[in-house]
């Protein structure tokens, strides 16, 4: 014990005056007395036990279970722990230099308590100054409280005795001002834990509470049904990441799907994330960035603070470096420095790591969370988007901002910090040269700030790029989205080709800036990588010239340095591109959040109470959709309904009528005049919005079942036959806007929807139009005269059968009310009026037949269909369902995706050609060093043949860099363009069968994101990859061959690495599919909301829907957060095992006798080894961003083989020109089904249509009068029989050939973003002439002429900016403009008016005169005058005969439907 006393106190250090004893009482109050430190030292090992106790002792109290969030980290903890933090780096900095001093002064261990102090109690401070402020509150408040406590006595005791020795002894040490800082520090700590610290579950404040709960009243969804292990992981597992084993063991078990899963922490949801987003939004008044950097500022400074850390933890390689050279040449400042010296480099290895990984981790978290925030925002922002801004962003950029430009934001926080960790790492570099090469350090400096200065125009111009770029992106974007949903259409018009190219030409204008884009970024990247060897060469020359001596010593601690700080520098282009791309990416999202609004408080009045009744009142109100006070769409509006009322709403097409319903849902801006509404509102649209899920969730709307209330909605929408013909009754899937469904059937889903809500105020537009007869009249009867009849009623129709049994009937015209009156009054008083009842009466024709009772259809109760619905759902649900699950590739598919990738145009060429020449600028590398560890001690060979060798071996390898840049670019150009053109082809040649099933956001967000990623992400990191893993092995081979004893450890390390990452991606690549698959979900969320946003504002379902999308965030978010936390365990390990292959190296070369090595190879094999654990890393994070970007093209390759439609064209096989000339229609036993398991949906139709005879198409809703339309333009394939259109079986000639000849106006009318010329002509093949006259026989000529452009006025999206009536005449003039012989009218004038209706009917019979002209339809007055009529019920052929002697037969279908719709005039009287 006396041996190891004297070697801690040393000889001579009791004082003189108390020789006798070193531990007297006055010796233990002195403070420079060994006994003083001794007690000092076992005092903090006292409290360092006590913390460590408490933290394994961790038990699930009220306050270890409080989330552990930063954001309730209060201020004075993060004051108390940049305070404690600072003082216990100075004091173990301190101790250090102490140290040093000491051994280079007197080379031995001699009176060590000086620097065992310093060095002991500034790491235990450390240690529990950062734990306690930071996590205390995670711990039992009583242990962390006697902590506090008992730091502050030892702390005020010592700093007493320092104060009292100081004003004795006249004179103050370091010791002593270090003792009264600790005494503040402790101060700190002691504040927190008794008033930092939230102990409380929870906030009291309730801004956390949760945002919204589900409207059905459970509990929302998220991925997976257990909370991450990260939530409730201990301090030594979050940083060893151990909280991840358990589920990467589950993924290297089975394949992982959507429910294994866990949710995320309660503070990284979006929900948390978005709540703290707008409070301080809100409170603060700040710009956005500024509300998201204050969001997050204690997380950003936190990773900061671990990027500080690794960044000096890595600067030191090189002083160790220097300190090992100088032991294998024999010059040992003390005795067993060797081993100081392995464990030290070991232990920095491990704190490098540790660091590093904590800051990706936590960075990563950050971008997690503001990504979320944002995709919400934008969500929350499009619900409320106003008129005026909504023709500024279509449905497609909103979709872009989601699927693109968040991500890139998110992305973000990555590459924060390499910005300044970089430049101080080259400060903290430029310190080390210097120390090395003196004076020529200037040299070095003079290079990188002129590297610098040279990229900033680069940059510049990157930025320039990188905005056109994304400008081109959104109209690519835009277009595809329009044709995808409109793909029916153009498929009808054989426009498929002419759209495509049209996509081609913007997908040529963004590859266009694409190339610049990658251009600057190779251009870049050969600048920052070949930066090194300008440095090398400025810093040798200035050697050279300054007379500085080369030795291995400072030969390759230079070498180490500059190979430290290459990989940073080499990925500044990457910092700076990504930079460039969030800049772009928010500035953009900014413009977007602060687009103009909605205000819709202004008009919708909220009930105070349950007696108020429900009211609309318009005093001389002004409404314009665009806000245009001189131009408004509604003039001069007086209107007042009550309670009860029901008011019919007629008049042409044009005229105002659902703009009138829009303003009543506070849709339409009021420019002058006042509207309110009093009274929750329920809205059937004119086009129905159906979302995707089942019948049952789209009626219940959100609203919990109520079993009567459901059945009786069912009952009065006649939906009860529907549901027993489908194969899950009400919960059968629907497809993405109701593809499955039939016109009718969507809108009676509609009708029911808004039944169940059971609102005060019924908005209807036009609802019965989509219908047939004898559904319209028992709808009316049922559902507005019976559910309804004690609610207020607003019904906009064209069937003036049903106005006699309202109480009043607005009759409108260009945007006024003419009249408003009972109808009997108006009829009398309003000559407008009579013509449109005349109107109908003409198109109805004259003859009536006796009056028969309409028959009675024997209907399934509810109850039954709701029993069998519930009876299928348990058996086997979803299996048959239309909208299947979507596909992801599962387990290990080895190269797959990136053969796919690389063998698109040459590019295994390229990719060679890259890979080559980095292999060559390696081995460059490594001769270079090389050259200058066998001679830079040699005598022989001069400075300057060392230098002129050194460059121009750097010279060539540089060469070969620049190829490699450009060969990467042209890699990117050839294999993006060809991947886009396949994927092009493939989706405009799928059957619509694939469209029915496929929900939009599955395509949108891979020719968005997806392709993104392929476009910008992936050529650069598959070089960078090769080049990392290469540069990595080359680290290690080096080491090997130099200390082959080495290989002992390594070979085994390389095992275990590799056992290791195949371990690991068992488990990320399925993190990484399920992140692309369940990104569908939030993208088809969002396109289905921008779609049905006037529906949603009109059932304020705003918060539902909100609630919704922050849950799908969740769910894509959740795999992300646990792909990158496996990225971290990953590396984590294999840093550790560098780590020890580096100590083991380290240790050979001081083992071994001296002389064993040459200082010269031992500085080559340090600076390689120092170098190994950052290539290491580089290495495995880009295979893992290029294993995350990888299943980008495997999603692309899902939708580049979808199976074809039949050719476009068979060349052996065309029709004559001028075919069909005759417009003979032959089915012979036509048998169609949708899909190969389905059953038949028409069942051996044989009937044959005359040329030139008008055929007209009836029956019931639902029976196959579409299908049969269908059939004609091959949009479904015949399972058995044919079609035979003047003798040419239509089955055998290409589908081009046949759409382009035969002309439709079709049910849904579709116009698209452009002009009215281009919606009339897109292929531009007629004269204006020609387009005038036309829109004159369609009745639109005046309304175009009303405006400025003429035939070049703008059609907004959808074509919102014209009626649902003119859209209809807008496809009639498509129709007259091709001219075909055979002319299909599907529903073609349901959304007109009785008038217009006559006048179409009239231009049609004129201009398709010799035609034949096949019309379904549900008004049955339009087929009165065909020559022959078809009735079809249940997919078969009832009967087929001219409509006269049809209605003299007993039991003709047509004669029901004829008297039904004559009936309900009695009816409805």
């Amino acid at each position: 014990m006396g041996h190891l006393w004297t070697v801690f106190c040393g000889v001579s250090n009791c004082s003189r005056i108390h020789e006798s004893s070193c531990a007297d009482l006055i010796s233990v109050t002195d403070p420079s007395s060994c006994i003083n430190h001794a007690l000092i030292v076992c005092f903090d090992l006292v409290l360092l036990v006590m913390l460590l106790f408490t933290i394994m002792s961790k038990k699930s109290s009220k306050s270890s279970q409080i989330s552990a969030s930063f954001r309730n980290i209060s201020t004075l903890q993060i004051v108390s722990a940049i305070i404690n933090g600072l003082l216990g780096l100075v004091c173990l900095s301190f101790g250090v230099w102490i140290l040093e001093e000491n051994l280079r002064k007197n080379r031995a261990f001699v009176s060590v308590h000086w620097w065992v102090l310093f060095v002991f109690h500034g790491l235990s401070w450390l240690f529990l100054g950062l734990t306690l402020s930071l996590w205390g509150q995670r711990f039992s408040r009583s242990p962390v409280r006697l902590i506090a406590i008992l730091g502050f006595l030892v702390a005020g005791i010592t700093c007493g005795l320092s104060l009292f020795t100081a004003i004795l002894e006249k004179k103050v040490s370091i010791k002593m001002v270090l003792d009264v800082l600790y005494l503040i520090g402790s101060i700190f700590l002691l504040l927190c834990t008794f008033k930092g610290f939230r102990y409380e579950d929870g906030d009291k404040n309730g801004v956390y509470d949760p945002l919204l709960d589900s409207a059905d009243g459970g509990s929302k969804t998220c991925s997976g049904s257990t909370e991450t292990g990260f939530a409730k992981a201990s301090f030594l597992s979050k940083y060893t990441f151990w909280w991840l084993n358990p589920l990467m063991k589950r993924g290297r078990e089975k394949t992982l799907e959507d429910e294994d899963i866990p949710k995320l922490r309660e503070d990284d949801r979006a929900e948390s994330c978005y709540l703290l987003y707008t409070e301080i939004l809100n409170e603060k008044g700040q710009s956005r960035l500024k509300t998201i950097l204050l969001c997050h500022w204690k997380e950003i400074l936190v990773s900061g603070f671990y990027a500080l850390l690794k960044v000096l933890t890595i600067s030191a390689g090189p002083l160790l470096l220097k300190a090992f050279i100088k032991v294998a040449e024999g010059k040992e400042s003390f005795e067993y420095e060797r081993y100081i010296l392995v464990v030290t480099l070991f232990l920095t290895k491990i704190l490098e790591s540790i660091s590093q990984r904590q800051w990706y981790f936590r960075s990563r978290l950050v971008g997690l969370k503001v990504r979320s925030v944002l995709t919400a925002a934008v969500y929350q922002k499009q619900l409320r988007l106003s008129n005026s801004a909504k023709t500024i962003y279509s449905s497609g950029e909103i979709m872009n901002f989601v699927t693109v430009d968040a991500y890139r934001i998110g992305e973000f926080p990555y590459w924060f910090h390499q910005i300044w960790t970089t430049s101080l790492q080259l400060c903290l570099a430029i310190i080390i040269l210097f120390q090395a090469v003196g004076l020529a350090t200037v040299a070095s400096m003079t290079v990188i700030i002129l590297t610098v200065l040279a990229n900033t125009p680069l940059a510049k111009l990157q930025h320039k790029f990188q905005t056109k770029l994304m400008v081109a992106q959104d109209g690519r974007l835009k277009a595809m989205s329009e044709a995808l949903v409109n793909m029916k259409v153009l498929k009808l018009y054989a426009w498929e080709t002419h759209f495509r190219h049209v996509i081609e030409n913007l997908r040529l204008a963004e590859e266009k800036w694409l190339s610049a884009v990658q251009l600057r970024k190779a251009y870049n990247t050969f600048l920052f990588w070949g930066s090194p060897l300008l440095v090398s060469a400025a810093t040798f020359g200035a050697c050279y010239i300054l007379g500085v001596p080369l030795s291995s010593s400072n030969v390759f601690t230079f070498v180490a340095t500059l190979r430290l700080v290459q990989d940073p520098v080499r990925s500044l282009p990457d910092v700076i591109g990504v930079f460039i791309q969030a800049k772009v990416a928010f500035s953009r999202i900014v413009r977007f959040l602060d687009a103009p609004e909605l205000e819709t408080e202004n008009v919708r009045v909220k009930l105070l109470n349950t007696h108020t009744t429900s009211e609309i009142s318009f005093k001389s109100a002004n409404l314009s959709w665009d806000g245009n006070q001189s131009k408004p769409n509604l003039r001069n509006i007086n209107l007042s309904v009550k309670a009860g009322d029901k008011i019919a709403i007629c008049g042409e097409v044009g005229s105002g009528k659902s703009t009138l319903l829009a303003s009543v849902l506070g849709e339409v801006p009021i420019t002058e005049g006042t509207v309110q509404v009093h009274g929750t509102i329920a809205y059937v649209s004119q086009t129905a919005w159906i979302q995707t899920g089942s019948i049952r969730e789209n009626i219940l709307f959100g609203s919990a079942l109520d079993d009567e209330r459901y059945q009786a909605a069912l009952q009065r929408c006649s939906l009860i036959k529907d549901l027993e013909l489908l194969p899950y009754g009400d919960l059968t899937e629907i497809g993405e806007r109701g593809v499955n469904l039939s016109g009718g059937q969507k809108q009676r889903i509609q009708l029911a929807r808004a039944l169940y809500q059971d609102s005060d105020i019924y908005l209807l537009d036009d609802p019965f139009s989509a219908v047939d007869a004898h559904t319209a009249s028992s709808l009316f009867n049922e559902y507005v005269m019976g559910a309804l009849s004690s609610k207020m009623v607003l019904l906009v129709t064209h069937q003036v059968d049903f106005l006699p049994t309202f109480d009043s009937v607005l009759l409108m015209s260009d945007g006024e009310i003419l009249q408003a009156a009972p109808y009997s009054q108006l009829l009398a008083s309003s000559r407008e009026f009579q013509e449109l009842v005349n109107a109908h009466k003409e198109t109805a024709g004259s003859e009536r037949l006796s009056q028969v009772a309409a028959s009675q259809n024997r209907e399934a109760s509810s109850k039954e269909i709701y029993k069998a619905s519930a009876e299928k759902k348990d058996q086997n649900l979803g299996s048959d369902q239309l909208i299947k699950k979507e596909e992801r590739e599962v387990g290990d598919t080895g190269f797959k995706p990136y053969i796919l990738y690389l063998k698109q145009n040459k590019g295994f060429l390229f990719f060679s050609v890259a890979a080559l020449c980095h292999l060559t600028f390696i081995i460059g590398q490594i001769l270079q060093n090389s050259w200058m560890a066998a001679n830079v001690d040699d005598p022989n060979v001069s400075s300057l043949r060392l230098i002129v060798v050194y460059l121009v071996i750097g010279v060539v390898a540089s060469i070969f860099l620049l190829i490699r840049s450009i060969s990467t670019v042209v890699l990117n150009m050839e294999s993006s363009t060809a991947l886009f053109s396949q994927l092009l082809i493939s989706l405009f040649r799928a059957p619509m069968s694939f469209y029915d099933s496929t929900p939009l956001g599955r395509i949108i967000s891979r020719v968005s994101s997806d392709l993104s990623i392929v476009d910008l992400d992936v050529p650069f990191n598959f070089i960078f990859t090769f080049g990392a893993t290469s540069n990595c092995y080359s680290n290690l081979i080096v080491l090997g061959v130099i200390t082959w004893q080495v290989l002992f450890v390594s070979i085994p390390m390389i095992f275990l690495a590799i056992r290791l990452q195949r371990y690991y991606f068992s488990s990320a690549k399925e993190f990484m599919r399920i992140n692309g698959t369940t990104k569908s979900f939030v993208a088809n969320h969002l396109a289905e909301s921008v779609a049905g946003v006037i529906t949603i504002r009109a059932f304020k379902q705003e918060d539902r829907f909100f609630a919704k999308n922050l849950d799908l965030i969740d769910i894509n978010g959740s795999p992300f957060f646990h792909y990158f936390s496996a990225n971290e365990w990953l590396i984590q390990r294999l840093e550790i095992l560098s780590a020890t292959v580096l100590s083991f190296a380290g240790l050979c070369m001081v083992l071994l006798p001296t002389g064993t090595f040459t200082s010269g190879f031992i500085g080559m094999a340090l600076s390689y080894g120092l170098s190994l654990n950052m290539s290491l890393v580089f290495s495995i994070n880009n295979q893992c961003m290029l294993a995350n970007y990888i299943v980008s093209v495997e999603r692309l390759d899902q939708y580049m083989h979808i199976p074809s439609e039949a050719p476009e064209v068979i060349e052996e096989n065309r029709p004559p020109v001028d075919w069909p000339t005759e417009g003979k229609v032959e089915i012979q036993n036509l048998q169609i089904k949708y899909r190969s398991d389905a059953p038949l949906v028409l069942r051996g139709i044989s009937c044959t249509f005359e040329g030139g005879h008008k055929i007209g198409i009836v029956g019931r809703t639902g029976s196959g009068k579409t299908t049969l339309t269908a059939a004609l333009f091959r949009l479904v394939e015949p399972a058995e029989g044919k079609i035979v259109v003047d003798g040419i079986n239509i089955s055998t000639i290409g589908i081009h050939d046949l759409r382009s000849r035969i002309g439709i106006i079709p049910q849904d009318p579709t116009l698209f973003t452009g002009t009215v010329r281009y919606n009339l002509d897109p292929l531009g093949q007629h004269t204006e002439q020609e387009l005038w006259e036309i829109l004159g026989k369609c009745q639109l000529k005046e309304a175009v002429q009303e405006k400025v452009e003429g035939l070049d006025s703008p059609v907004v999206e959808d074509g919102l900016n014209w009626s649902m009536g003119q859209r209809q005449l807008f496809c009639l003039g498509r129709a007259l403009l091709r001219r075909s012989k055979i002319l299909v009218l599907d529903e073609a004038t349901a959304s007109i008016d009785n008038a217009t209706d006559m006048i179409l009917q009239k231009t049609i019979r004129t201009e398709f005169a010799d035609c034949t002209v096949i019309t379904v339809a549900h008004r049955i007055p339009t087929v009165m005058d065909c020559t022959m009529v078809l009735a079809i019920s249940d997919g078969e052929v009832v009967e087929f005969d001219e409509p006269m002697t049809l209605m003299k037969r007993e039991d003709s279908l047509f004669g029901q439907l004829v008297e039904e719709y004559w009936s309900r005039n009695d009816l409805v009287e």
